[in-house]
């Protein structure tokens, strides 16, 4: 029998009719239990020996105080459901009633002269009855969890490593769902004070040497890691100690995406590359209150992008005033509708068809729809199609950020979206974006609002990135290409990144870049061989050498730029000396690419120039 048949749908009626009758049932037996908690007070009091008359008068005394436990209860509302059932508060309010119907029972006794029962029965009497009704309440929730639990038939069995607040929380939710088709059987964790401890009669059976065991002794067919934010390195043993015994492996989110809801079984899913990565995720140890974009109107260029799109969800969940939307590409736009409101009828004002080249266009939308806060993540990033076609990034990266810069001069925060390629750049990509870090630090000195840029690594899986690549080469059984076996990248989810965009508007302060500790790099030769192992491949790893503008390692900061850390301990502050737009406007896009990147070069080590007023209109020629 499937378990939706075990399962009936609760109408309202339904849900009322089985309160009043489970109410009844504990009126019932809490009466019985006042009657035989005051027998049995008696029969101890004359040592097991009891007459017929006395056993009825401790069962008449025992009625009486039920009845009287019925009024006080009436009167403190222990019946009425406002506490759950087995709860400590129903507890509490059960004791205090047994103690309030004992303590009138006994003042009711003692003056008389022929008690009908022992002056000590109301007291050894009544708890005798708090232990009694204690026990019908645990023996019925003991028969609700036990209903609860998954079909031992349908679910699948499954032991789970790590019972911290977000293990314990993930096993009671598998607990209680009945439909569920996960069946916890077991637990596995490294503390030796859980040793033998049980959870919902789910017992620990080791620790991280026991995967084997525990799965040989209770059938496990599937493992879910259930440490919400653990070392890649033990994820990975876990997951092979796992694997090794035919048992599928499975992970629980890290933390920082659990903070927003309650565990549930849904948030169990197959391990991601990012989890297995030999870098700690940031993003946890990182405060974000979010009041800073609470009705406010913003505007997101590169909306459509990786970076742009999780800003957009993010800043959703801000509650702004307003959120523009802007990209030129509308099968981007309309991807993201669809994923923030699962419907793209690109009809709304929110979604902005604009290209950034467009100088009078930006113009006109910043005059029209006057966003108070801007996120720039509008760029081209493919490093070696730029290194070939220097004039896209002078005429998109460049003048695009100008265009931005200019016609926004009234907003409160603009945040630049950079790269650690800016640091001490060899790349036209690094040029272009150490350019556009300069030219937001000459706005933020020459504009009364607050101008700074965001400095981070490499994306993993967003579009166009490393992991992206090797995933679609493995998949089509092609070697997997790395350019040199010592090549290191500092690599973050989009959620860090995202998460450190928003941190600026926060804490950033005019004309600097901020610049996340994102650990130590990763090697890229690690990351690729940890997607074939992954995959189950055996595509083997082709070596293509660097090229031109590649770094072997990249840097978070430039020659001269002191890693400064005021406010949080894991975000640098760094200067970022002003670049005059004057200076920029003179590059021709269409001259010589190398000519074309010797200039770019040139500007990022340009000296900062004098504050010019006015408005730098960019060659028609773009």
């Amino acid at each position: 029998m499937p378990p939706e048949a075990e399962v009936p749908e609760r109408t309202p009626t339904t849900r009322r009719t089985r309160s009043r009758r489970r109410t009844l049932s504990f009126l019932a037996s809490d009466g019985a239990a006042w009657a035989g908690g005051f027998l049995a007070a008696t029969w101890a009091r004359y040592e097991f020996d009891l007459t017929v008359g006395q056993a009825a008068r401790a069962v008449g005394i025992g009625a009486l105080a039920a009845v009287l436990h019925l009024l006080v209860s009436a009167l403190r509302r222990v019946y009425s459901g406002r506490h759950p059932l087995g709860s400590l508060p129903e507890i509490r309010g059960l004791a205090g009633t047994t103690a309030a119907t004992t303590a009138l029972v006994l003042v009711a006794l003692v003056p008389l002269g022929n008690r009908p029962v022992p002056a000590s029965a109301p007291v050894v009497g009544g708890a005798l009855t708090l232990l009694l009704m204690l026990a019908a309440r645990l023996a019925h929730r003991h028969r609700h969890d036990l209903a609860m639990r998954p079909d031992a038939r349908s679910a699948t069995k499954v032991l789970l490593f790590g019972l911290g607040d977000a293990g314990q929380g993930l096993l009671r939710a598998m607990l209680s769902d009945p439909r569920g088709r996960y069946l916890p059987v077991g637990v596995l964790d490294d503390d030796p004070a859980k040793r033998d401890l049980r959870v919902g009669d789910v017992r620990v059976l080791g620790g991280r040497h026991d995967v084997a065991a525990a799965v040989r002794r209770t059938g496990a067919t599937t493992v879910i890691f259930s440490v919400a934010n653990a070392d890649a390195a033990l994820i990975r043993q876990i997951r092979e100690a796992t694997l090794q015994t035919g048992a599928a492996f499975k992970v629980l989110p890290p933390v920082r995406d659990l903070v927003d809801h309650r565990i549930t079984v849904t948030d169990v899913r197959d391990v991601r590359i990012s989890d297995l990565l030999g870098r700690r995720q940031v993003v946890g140890d990182l405060t974000l209150s979010g009041n800073g974009l609470t009705g406010r109107r913003i505007l997101v260029t590169g909306a459509g992008g990786s970076i742009g799109s999780e800003l957009c969800r993010q800043i959703m969940q801000a509650d702004p005033g307003e959120l523009m939307m802007l990209d030129r590409d509308e099968s981007a736009l309309h991807s993201l509708q669809m994923s923030l409101s699962g419907r793209a009828l690109l009809d709304g004002p929110e979604l902005i068809l604009a290209d950034l080249r467009d100088d009078e266009g930006i113009r006109r939308i910043m005059r029209e729809r006057r966003p108070e806060i801007i996120f720039h993540a509008a760029a081209l990033k493919h490093l070696t199609l730029l290194q070939r076609h220097p004039g896209e990034a002078v005429k998109t990266n460049v003048w695009g950020t100008m265009s931005v810069l200019d016609a926004c001069r009234d907003v409160a925060r603009f945040v630049n979206i950079s790269t650690d390629k800016a640091a001490d750049p060899v790349s036209v990509l690094g040029y272009s974006k150490r350019i556009t870090e300069r030219l937001t630090a000459h706005a933020a000195a020459t504009y009364p609002g607050t101008f700074l840029s965001v400095r981070f690594g490499n994306v993993l899986s967003s579009r166009g990135s490393v992991v992206t690549a090797f995933q679609r080469q493995i998949e089509s059984g092609q070697p997997v290409t790395v350019t040199h076996p010592d090549v290191t990248r500092y690599l973050m989810t989009v959620q860090e990144a995202v998460h450190l965009v928003l941190q600026a508007t926060e804490i950033g302060r005019d004309g600097e870049a901020l610049v996340l500790d994102m650990g130590e790099p990763v090697r890229i030769l690690d990351l690729a061989r940890q997607m074939i192992e992954q995959a189950a491949s055996s595509v083997p790893v082709v070596y293509t050498g660097l090229r031109p503008g590649e770094k072997l390692h990249e840097d978070l900061l430039g020659t001269g730029e002191e890693d400064v850390r005021p406010l949080h301990p894991l975000i640098s502050h760094v200067t970022v000396p002003a670049l005059d737009p004057i200076e920029v406007a003179g590059v021709d896009p269409f001259d010589d690419p190398e000519k074309i990147i010797a200039q770019l070069a040139a500007l990022c080590t340009q000296p900062t120039t004098p504050r010019v007023e006015g408005v730098i209109r960019l060659p028609l020629a773009r």
